[in-house]
């Protein structure tokens, strides 16, 4: 039986973090600003920039959100976090 490994908290992992830097990456790809984009979202600027500082956890429902406001395929930022995560746990090994 393998030991078990403490888990770290996604919101403060390093997989996460990746996340967010795509996330704020396809918003400017997408040429807005966080103000723009929170109109877009109907809510203040300061939702955009808690969600991009991961001060705010992101939500499955939110992140479809934020991909067709960006026009970005989910899968795709689903894989790429998806390929980090299984790239540092390979390296943990």
């Amino acid at each position: 039986m393998r030991p078990s490994r403490k888990l770290e908290k996604s919101l403060h992992s390093k997989a996460y973090a990746h996340f967010l830097v795509l996330l704020r990456e396809a918003r400017i790809k997408a040429g807005l600003t966080q103000a723009e984009a929170a109109k877009r979202f109907k809510k203040p600027q300061s939702f955009i920039s808690k969600c991009e500082t991961g001060e705010r956890r992101v939500d499955v429902v939110e992140l479809l959100e934020f991909c067709r406001v960006y026009n970005l395929d989910p899968l795709n930022i689903l894989n790429e976090v998806g390929q980090d995560l299984e790239k540092r746990t390979a390296a943990k090994r």
